[in-house]
């Protein structure tokens, strides 16, 4: 008994001293960043800035790796499924969480147990912008029009199930409104069809829509955040245009596969929310609709699972499915 006793001892106080030491000398080479999407969108644009940041600090490469497919599924299963060595982290969105489990029968990865939660990176606010030929200048009076009109007005998504499909999906069901769901092959086609008026409203981030509502080529209504965004105050929240409470925003963090060791994402957690703070990039990142956040991991965790009740029933109304 003191024999096994000793030993116990012995191995807690070697674990002791051995894993501090492996977190000190953590990270000794380039770290790969997954990336669910296209190069361009945003959250490839978001996962580059981390990266070149990161990498200034660290003193060790973090190299973007674009898995796009399936609304992310791919990359969240190569993630899922990479040593949990904190060489590997992944840019995790709403649908990883949210969204997919509740579309597909089955999913190639566990939103539960694939993943270590590091942190939310920030909040990305759609803004509903229609063609001007619609007669509303207000979420109030799109309604009115879409009321009278039922079943006429239709609205463009970048594919079903994608966040500007299910917001839409979920505006319409509060509203009590029956719209015309008409889903593209990623957002490619949408802006020139929505400018052109062959599909006439859209739940898009504001990066993408601002610039044709500065030319007066589209109307904007509204903004799904919960409150007016700090850089668009001049947008009216849905909420408060008769919808009170509403509020569908998208979602990016950072994760690494499950299993990782705590100090390791305590390491990465603490690199990331150092870059979200630095007053150029939370600038940039607010200018182009996307608010900063930086949560702890629990949070983080504990906001995954909210939003996954929440987004199941969305999902489950809408009747989206994939297989």
């Amino acid at each position: 008994m003191r024999c096994n006793y000793l030993f116990l001892l012995n191995f807690l106080l070697c674990s002791g001293v051995a894993f501090p030491a492996f977190a000190q000398n953590y990270p000794s080479k380039t770290i790969r960043f997954l990336v669910g999407f296209a190069p361009g969108g945003s959250t490839d644009i978001f996962a580059r800035i981390i990266a070149a940041e990161m990498t200034k600090n660290i003193g060790q490469q973090v190299v973007v790796e674009n898995r796009p497919g399936a609304g992310g599924n791919i990359a969240a299963e190569a993630a899922s499924k990479a040593p949990p060595d904190g060489y590997t982290i992944f840019a995790c969105t709403t649908g990883v969480f949210a969204i997919q489990p509740f579309m597909y029968s089955k999913l190639p990865y566990d939103p539960e147990k694939g993943f270590a939660h590091i942190t939310q990176t920030g909040t990305l606010p759609y803004i509903v912008v229609i063609h001007p030929s619609l007669p509303a200048k207000t979420i109030r009076e799109f309604i009115a029009v879409a009321k009278a009109r039922p079943g006429e007005i239709n609205y463009a998504s970048s594919g079903i199930g994608a966040g500007s499909h299910l917001s839409a999906a979920y505006f319409a069901s509060v509203a009590g409104l029956k719209l015309v769901h008409v889903p593209y092959k990623g957002s490619g086609q949408i802006m020139g069809d929505l400018i052109g008026g062959q599909v006439v409203m859209l739940f898009d981030q504001p990066v993408s829509s601002m610039p044709h509502v500065n030319a007066g080529k589209l109307r904007v209504l509204g903004i799904s955040s919960g409150t007016r965004f700090v850089t668009m105050k001049h947008i009216p929240t849905i909420a408060e245009q008769g919808l009170a409470g509403f509020e569908a925003v998208s979602w990016s963090g950072a994760c690494a596969p499950g299993g990782t060791p705590r100090p390791i994402v305590d390491r990465l957690h603490s690199e990331i929310v150092k870059v979200l703070k630095v007053p150029d990039i939370r600038e940039r990142l607010l200018r182009d609709g996307i608010e900063p956040v930086g949560s702890t991991p629990e949070q983080f965790q504990e906001h995954t699972r909210k939003e996954a009740v929440k987004w199941s029933k969305v999902v489950k109304d809408s009747g989206a499915k994939v297989d």
